[in-house]
């Protein structure tokens, strides 16, 4: 639908057009249809999953004060320096709980800055953990992937670089500290850890329940869900759910 795009199919007139894309949720709300005329198959995540191409979902919310409410907007998502601000105080919280929780899975974390990413890493170093960040323009960018890709390190922290088109297959563990309200960039940092690989079992979404009273975002019920008013119910659900274990006394 771009300008770009359309320029370069309508020099073709009256060629016939098909469209393919693995991220059909457009940040810019703009329909696809509005161009081609009909849709010819589509092959969601739950049907990948349920054929054996893509691993099982395992999502675990972890309740933690996290309050976004007064995160501006910036190009229509969450703005990164604000998030940052909101994150800061709970990193030491954050990583207490992957401890608990992932320390022995393979994990990618996504963090709305590259100084999130940095500071990150060093409170997970602190906690035990054998950890590094990277982003585009660190001088060992290709070495650090390659260690955590050989299982050197087991968590790796970045901002929006592993976003897209990077491929880890061992990966099954993913904490998304990037809150967002798009369901494609959702979808895409999850599909990070959704490839298959031998003696894995499943991808643990750690779901840090990002408290807000105005901003509709992103979770795992969104990737799952056939509506987001489903979404919506299954959200709610979770955040009860989790609401009565953590009032329960811990025995």
């Amino acid at each position: 639908l771009a300008d770009s795009y359309q320029a370069a199919v309508g020099y073709f007139t009256g060629a016939k057009v098909l469209g393919v894309t693995a991220t059909s949720d457009r940040a810019d709300r703009r329909n696809l249809g509005s161009y081609f005329e009909s849709l010819a198959y589509e092959y969601s995540l739950l049907e990948a999953i349920r054929d054996g191409w893509l691993a099982k979902l395992r999502a675990l919310s972890i309740p933690l004060p996290i309050d976004i409410s007064k995160v501006g907007l910036s190009g229509g998502d969450f703005k990164a320096s604000d998030i940052d601000d909101a994150l800061a105080p709970y990193m030491d919280q954050i990583a207490t709980e992957m401890a608990e929780h992932c320390r022995d899975r393979k994990t990618l974390v996504f963090v709305p800055l590259v100084a999130t990413a940095e500071r990150f890493a060093a409170v997970l170093a602190a906690k035990g953990f054998r950890a590094a960040w990277v982003s585009g323009d660190h001088e060992d960018r290709a070495g650090i992937l390659k260690r955590y890709a050989a299982g050197e390190y087991d968590v790796l922290v970045n901002s929006m670089l592993l976003t897209e088109g990077y491929d880890d297959p061992a990966t099954d563990c993913i904490v998304c500290l990037r809150p967002t309200k798009s369901r494609g960039l959702y979808a895409q940092i999850i599909g990070r850890g959704t490839r298959i690989c031998e003696g894995k079992k499943d991808l643990l979404l750690l779901d840090f329940l990002w408290m807000t009273d105005k901003h509709e975002l992103c979770r795992p019920a969104s990737l799952v869900a056939d509506s987001e008013a489903m979404a919506r119910a299954m959200k709610k659900m979770t955040e009860e759910a989790t609401a009565v274990r953590a009032k329960k006394p811990v025995e």
